[in-house]
């Protein structure tokens, strides 16, 4: 299949490559569908394109990578609508923004991935994380992760 963007021009990606997010991410309760891109410049980011809304392309990235102290607290609840098998099988992302001068990352609501069925889901964390976590250019120290 190919879908359209505005960042990217024509995108081709097969049908199961597309996620679904049931209830939307918040301000984009329209955008259901995703496809997760590379960045081709920067292997720290990737690009989550909407597929019903060719302009809209949101930044991500692990948030581990930039804030190794990064625990996510919510309700099983919370992520049921996923149907994950493990709890440790979910994949999270959080949203880059940019203001001004600085890159800020949104932990207060990640973005929780079911990558076997295909599943997102938003979710808002119990606890004091911010929603523009200002990234520094210190670099931190990488943990091996896989």
């Amino acid at each position: 299949m190919e879908i359209r963007t505005t960042r990217f021009g024509p995108v081709r990606c097969r049908p199961d490559d597309v996620l679904l997010f049931e209830e939307g991410i918040l301000g984009l309760a329209e955008c259901r569908q995703w496809v997760l891109l590379a960045d081709v410049h920067n292997d720290a980011v990737a690009w989550l394109q909407s597929v019903d809304c060719p302009e809209v392309a949101l930044a991500v990235v692990s948030p581990r990578r930039f804030v190794p102290w990064f625990q996510m607290r919510v309700a099983r609840r919370e992520l049921e609508p996923l149907e994950l098998d493990e709890i440790g099988a979910a994949r999270v992302l959080v949203i880059v923004s940019k203001t001004g001068r600085s890159v800020t990352l949104n932990l207060k609501a990640p973005l929780v991935l079911n990558l076997q069925r295909r599943l997102g889901r938003q979710v808002v964390t119990n606890g004091e994380l911010p929603v523009q976590y200002e990234v520094t250019g210190t670099t931190t120290p990488l943990k091996k992760s896989a």
